[in-house]
């Protein structure tokens, strides 16, 4: 990878976190940053460009107030990650930055709502982690008027490490061989241990303690004057301090080298995979099948059945070229389900696709999967729709039917091959053309036709067969 170009504002949506909702003003910050940004990005393919959201849109109720208005702007949807699928892409950003050696190694990113921890090898990650602590919520939370007091500072201390205590027995240093930092917070510590003389490069915790010392010596974070930190981060050093000393002690970590790869960096590299057809999504649909012991020939004929139905309505219905994708995948997975419970088994499915850790998948993308299982067969009505925004309710209204469609379809013809069937996708609905005398042949199937035109006729989409 070869930067051509690099943008960057702080904008710190999570500081307008209130109670689990975004303040019109975070998001106006947002908004306006990525206004300015659409300008150099106006060149570039929405397919090649990837918009991805972290801690403050996972935890925000009225994310769509953003995102929604986030998609206009630059044209393309704007995937929010698991913390666990940003731990993913933070340590394949850092990876590519370092030395292609065998050993392994922790990668740790404090973010601003929340700290990756990832261990690996080379360019595969091993073990994720995404605790729920970060520089921006931890000053909000612990020096809320921007008071600096040893208090409020060994507060921040014990619950960090509280946190931390969690995963300490796999995350520990006997389990790694050298601890890589990532990102602006850890970063920022370096420079400002180098530029004080504490340090030559790195961390460590020795320098930290010195640190700490300095740092206690205000009294206000306006007051904060340490060669080496930027204005910006004044009001956050001191929680980032905190938690990297919490990670410090808990994790017996002794040196930290920082990296220039981060989240950014990992999102291109996953893109060019995307692009290069090495789609870690792919393996991870594989995986899953394996895991719940899924009938591949089913599965691919699923998948099959809704490419072909795909590709005949795509134009008419609009679609996006991703959402070939979206079905095809789904398909594969459709009955995982099965390995809880027959009964009721689409229930089963769209819970795993909704809750499972999918590297590569983003939560919009996870929420869309479980949407097509939960409505694969029955009735149409599920309380994954509240999820959807009203901007993509048309678009996936008309992937459930091929969804649905293609599942009816399973079974009617031999597994190799369908009928030479006519579809005709307009603004209204669908409409197939068989040929004459095959309904006949296959009763059933012209049955569960019958019942499906009912079903969608009460969501406002027309099936028409013929």
């Amino acid at each position: 990878m070869r930067p051509v170009e690099a943008l960057a504002e702080k904008v710190q949506l999570g500081a307008g976190l209130v109670e689990g909702r975004l303040s019109d003003e975070a998001i106006a910050r947002g908004l306006d940053c990525l206004a300015r940004f659409a300008q150099m990005l106006g060149s570039v393919d929405p397919e090649r460009l990837r918009i991805v959201g972290t801690n403050a849109l996972r935890l925000a109720h009225n994310r769509r107030e953003f995102t929604v208005p986030a998609q206009r702007i630059l044209g393309a949807p704007v995937d929010v990650v698991y913390g666990r699928e940003e731990a993913r892409l933070v340590y394949l950003g850092v990876a590519h930055t370092l030395a292609d050696d065998a050993q392994s190694r922790l990668v740790i990113d404090i973010g601003g709502g929340s700290t990756e921890l990832i261990i690996g090898q080379r360019f595969e990650p091993q073990r994720l982690e995404s605790l729920q602590m970060g520089c921006v919520s931890y000053s909000d939370s612990y020096f809320p008027t921007g008071k600096l007091t040893k208090a409020h500072y060994h507060a921040a201390y014990d619950r960090a490490r509280l946190e931390v205590s969690h995963i300490r027995y796999h995350y520990h240093s006997r389990h790694w061989a050298e601890c890589v930092g990532s990102s602006g917070t850890l970063q920022a510590i370096e420079a400002v241990l180098v530029s004080q003389g504490l340090s030559d490069s790195g961390i460590t915790r020795k320098a930290l303690s010195r640190l700490e010392k300095r740092l206690l010596q205000f009294k206000h974070f306006d007051a904060i004057d340490l060669e080496g930190l930027s204005s910006q981060r004044r009001n956050v050093i001191a929680a980032g301090v905190a938690i990297t000393s919490a990670l410090f002690d808990e994790l017996g970590i002794s040196h930290l080298r920082t990296s220039r790869g981060a989240l950014r960096e990992g999102v291109i590299y996953d893109l060019i995979g995307r692009l290069g057809h090495e789609d870690v999504r792919e393996r991870t649909i594989n995986a899953l099948m394996q895991r719940y012991s899924v009938d591949t020939v089913m599965g691919e004929v699923m998948a099959r059945r809704a490419r072909t139905l795909f590709k005949a309505s795509r134009e008419g219905w609009s679609l996006h070229k991703s959402d070939q994708g979206l079905l095809e995948r789904t398909a594969l997975t459709h009955e995982i389900g099965m390995a809880i419970s027959h009964k009721h088994y689409q229930r089963h499915t769209a819970y795993l696709l909704q809750n499972a850790d999918l590297p590569g998948f983003a939560q919009g993308e996870q929420e869309h999967m479980a949407l097509l299982a939960a409505t694969q067969r029955g009735k149409l009505d599920h309380p994954l729709w509240a999820a959807v925004a009203d901007t993509d309710r048309t678009r996936l209204l008309r992937l459930v039917t091929l969804f649905r469609l293609a599942l009816i379809f399973k079974y009617a013809e031999q597994l190799e091959a369908l009928p030479e069937f006519a579809v005709h996708a307009h603004s209204d609905g669908i409409r197939l053309d068989f040929p004459s005398g095959w309904m006949d042949r296959h009763p059933l199937t012209a049955r569960e036709l019958e019942q499906e035109v009912i079903l969608l006729g009460k969501e406002g989409l027309q099936l028409d067969i013929h």
